[in-house]
């Protein structure tokens, strides 16, 4: 299955090198206070420095001013800048062509345009309550998204269960948090392994 996986929430060195190993594009570092997933900077960089060049690293922060959003982009050497909140066009606009936009819910028509300068986009589950890492599933759909020839990633409880039938959405890529989690934060190794088998990979 032609699927970019992305494994985010990453907090720990040997979890990102075995996501990597199984066939994960991209690896998610979470910088929102927040959440129990959130690392440091001197973190981040320790885990970033084992699979760089191997794999995108993407760092999440929601609502966060975008100058510490480029520091900590320079501070760590993240591919990708995940901004999973309110953030507006302008925020994305001063971080340039790097940004990966969440959005909770399919946006509304003209939404995604008014992102023009995005990398790419990402589709959450909607509702209220934290941002990411819920493990509540809905019926994963791209909406219009694919029309801005953007790449397009899912989320939302996606887990080894039902990895496959989230990939066959036609998204360029699924995101998954705490479907391969033991707990918050600490990727349990044989989640991983089941849900790279469940979208075709070794």
């Amino acid at each position: 299955m032609d699927v970019a996986v992305k494994i985010c929430g990453i907090t720990r060195r040997e979890d990102a090198e075995l996501a990597v190993e199984l066939g994960a594009e991209f690896v998610g570092l979470n910088f929102w206070p927040h959440s129990p997933r959130c690392v440091t900077a001197e973190a981040a960089l320790e885990i970033a420095e084992r699979v760089r060049h191997r794999a995108g690293l993407v760092g999440v922060f929601v609502d966060e001013e975008p100058e510490r959003v480029a520091t900590m982009a320079e501070a760590v050497g993240l591919d990708l800048v995940q901004l999973h909140g309110n953030e507006k066009p302008s925020d994305a606009e001063r971080l340039g062509p790097r940004v990966l936009k969440a959005f909770r819910g399919l946006p509304s028509a003209g939404e995604p345009k008014s992102f023009g300068s995005a990398w790419g986009f990402l589709v959450d589950v909607a509702g209220t309550g934290p941002p990411g890492g819920t493990g509540r599933s809905w019926a994963w759909s791209t909406g219009d998204l694919r029309e801005s020839g953007k790449p397009v990633f899912v989320a939302g409880g996606i887990r080894p269960e039902n990895a496959a039938e989230a990939a066959a959405c036609g998204a360029f890529g699924i995101d998954v948090c705490s479907g391969v989690e033991s707990a918050p934060g600490r990727k349990d190794a044989e989640r991983m392994r089941a849900l790279f088998r469940a979208v075709g990979r070794a």
